[in-house]
């Protein structure tokens, strides 16, 4: 059976964007995106709501790439291998390939998903994550913890669930980031 996993980039207290929004400071540099990159290629399917997607929909165009390292592109190829499914019940059509639309989340179709995926799936953003770890979905958390603390903003794990974790790999990175890996529900 394919695993669930939520990866998130974090500031050291747990928000994924400040009060005003902005996460530039966990922009990932070339080791961090290179760690990354190895991490999501096995992903077959990504599951994101509409904001998630909306950011991450630039890696389809090749226009802003010229000139980038080659661990830009390198992504690019990645996101773009894999399947998306977004969330979203305003969201009228899709920009990018491999792409549908889902109106809700349903908890039993992510089961089915899991029990006949080839590959691992991945869930984007906060809020559909919390969704799948509420309902017992999430089999793995990865965080990125940036050496920033933030003070507020937009919380990378919701409040009111409770799940036992086993941390199973932890790695410092050049720039001041902790990766740590824990499997759900030991």
């Amino acid at each position: 059976m394919a695993k669930l996993i939520y990866a998130a980039a974090t500031s050291l207290d747990l928000y994924v964007a400040d009060e005003n929004g902005n996460f530039d400071w966990a922009e990932p540099d070339d080791e961090v995106h290179t760690f990354i990159n190895d991490l999501m290629r096995p992903i077959g399917t990504h599951l994101y709501g509409r904001r998630m997607y909306d950011v991450l929909k630039v890696w389809e165009s090749d226009d802003w790439m010229v000139g980038a390292p080659p661990y830009i592109s390198d992504y690019a190829a990645i996101w773009r291998a894999a399947h998306k499914i977004v969330y979203s019940r305003t969201l009228d059509e899709i920009s990018t390939a491999r792409t549908r639309i889902e109106r809700e989340f349903h908890p039993d179709a992510v089961r089915r998903l899991k029990e006949t995926s080839e590959h691992d799936l991945s869930v984007g953003g906060p809020e559909l994550a919390a969704e799948a770890l509420r309902a017992g979905l999430v089999d793995e958390i990865h965080l990125f913890l940036n050496p920033i603390i933030v003070g507020g903003g937009n919380a990378a794990l919701p409040d009111g669930v409770r799940v036992p974790l086993e941390l199973v790999e932890e790695r410092r990175l050049g720039t001041g980031v902790a990766y740590l890996r824990y499997r759900a529900g030991t």
